[in-house]
């Protein structure tokens, strides 16, 4: 059995979704969870449902991009346990658009959520990692971080970076037994669509529409939160740099 027994492990982006599912399982398998979400009523019920079912967890609600709340996530953590684990899940989508007609504004959003973010709680986490002498980090990633042509301009090229800082910092700490992996899903049963942060037009969901006619089928947040769950602990002790698809074999085709 996968155990995160005797740590804390900071979740962004777990007030719903896949961010949710990992929370819960991570938090079943003995971690405590720092419940981290922009909304804080979402963020309370991923905690109350964690503490129905005896698990440990705590909320702290709040933009990731600002320094200040990656402060309170990471004090937090120490106060809870051992901090030995990241999940960078919290993200956004764009409108679909393409490079001409991509705004400042989208272009900004998705850089800040999906890689600043990141980098500013990877930044935050590793001393604490590397003082213990193990950890993991897992990130959130996208089929559309594996090629173009899935997603707007914005939001690829924000995967595609993320990618990079996965690698870079699996690398770069690997001789310290710190991990570092990224997730890839394909489509997901999530409401990311429906977040504030995301205006979907129809002439954006038009495109979408025939570039997802060779996805397989929709996952559900349980199926990534497994292999979340999996990275996290010791049993992916040999695992660090992967680039892992989750996507029922829609990259491979």
């Amino acid at each position: 059995m996968t155990t995160l027994s005797n740590r804390s492990i900071i979740i962004t982006g777990a007030g719903s979704g896949i961010g949710r599912a990992i929370a819960q399982e991570a938090a079943a398998a003995g971690a405590h969870v720092i419940v981290s979400d922009l909304n804080q009523d979402t963020a309370n019920e991923t905690v109350e449902l964690i503490q129905q079912a005896s698990g440990q967890a705590t909320a702290v609600a709040g933009d990731v991009s600002s320094q200040e709340v990656v402060d309170q996530l990471v004090a937090a953590a120490t106060s809870a346990g051992p901090l030995l684990g990241l999940v960078n899940n919290a993200g956004v989508m764009d409108d679909f658009a393409g490079a001409a007609e991509t705004t400042d504004a989208t272009w900004e959003l998705c850089m800040r959520v999906n890689v600043t973010a990141p980098f500013m709680l990877t930044r935050a986490v590793l001393p604490h990692l590397l003082e213990a002498g193990k950890g993991s980090i897992v990130n959130m990633g996208s089929e559309a971080g594996l090629r173009g042509g899935a997603a707007g301009a914005a939001y690829t090229s924000s995967k595609h970076a993320l990618v990079g800082l996965t690698k870079s910092t699996a690398f770069q700490y690997a001789r310290q037994n710190v991990r570092v992996n990224a997730i890839m899903p394909g489509g997901v049963e999530t409401n990311i669509i429906e977040t504030d942060y995301t205006k979907l037009n129809q002439a954006g969901l038009a495109v979408m529409g025939p570039l997802h006619q060779t996805a397989t089928r929709m996952a559900q947040p349980s199926e990534i939160s497994a292999l979340a769950v999996f990275l996290l602990s010791d049993a992916a002790s040999n695992v660090s740099g992967a680039i892992i698809p989750c996507d029922a074999g829609w990259s491979a085709g």
